[in-house]
């Protein structure tokens, strides 16, 4: 099964629930590719020899590889950092991020500042572009092993919104305007 997407409704309940539209709208994957998402489906169960994975890393040339269990029992500061990574923001890379167990969100923002949620679930590879709005959270489950890639050195800071004059998230809204053809709003 592939990548489920929709976009969110408005509403500030629990970070961690679907948040659907009513009635729901989901995303395909082809307007996620529009907006610079990659995603590949692997199988997690294989992670540490799936020549898939191998080939994605090499063509793509991500040489940095760590592995994160994100739950309240393995990690300090759990809430403070859930906090923060659902704190909207861009990286001056991609965010390349395998789901190899458990489950959580990534949302962006799309052309017209809308949020869709991405439910990640086993075997999920998702690259998000440099300059891309975006915030991640878990779902009820409160756990997720997530695979981190990177080009080189990995650099994590997050550069909290508004980032309108950053240079890599200038270049992402060029593009965007770029592929949809209209100007795209500064949000």
């Amino acid at each position: 099964m592939a990548l489920e997407a929709w976009f969110m409704d408005d509403s500030i309940e629990d970070q961690r629930l679907p948040h659907h539209r009513n009635p729901k709208k989901l995303v395909s994957l082809d307007y996620l590719s529009e907006l610079g998402v990659l995603y590949w489906k692997l199988n997690p169960e294989n992670y540490e020899n799936d020549p898939e994975l191998g080939k994605i890393r090499e063509e793509r040339g991500y040489s940095y590889m760590d592995l994160l269990d994100l739950c309240p029992e393995k990690v300090s500061n759990y809430e403070e950092k859930l906090r923060n990574f659902f704190t909207e923001h861009i990286h001056k890379d991609e965010e390349i991020r395998y789901c190899l167990a458990g489950s959580g969100y990534f949302d962006v923002r799309d052309k017209d500042d809308c949020w869709i949620r991405m439910w990640m679930q086993p075997g999920d590879l998702i690259v998000l572009p440099a300059g891309i709005y975006h915030r991640f959270t878990l779902d009820t489950s409160n756990y997720i092993k997530l695979m981190r890639l990177f080009v080189g050195e990995p650099v994590w800071t997050a550069y909290n919104r508004p980032q309108e004059e950053d240079p890599v998230r200038k270049q992402y809204v060029k593009g965007l305007t770029h592929k949809f053809g209209e100007a795209i709003k500064a949000y």
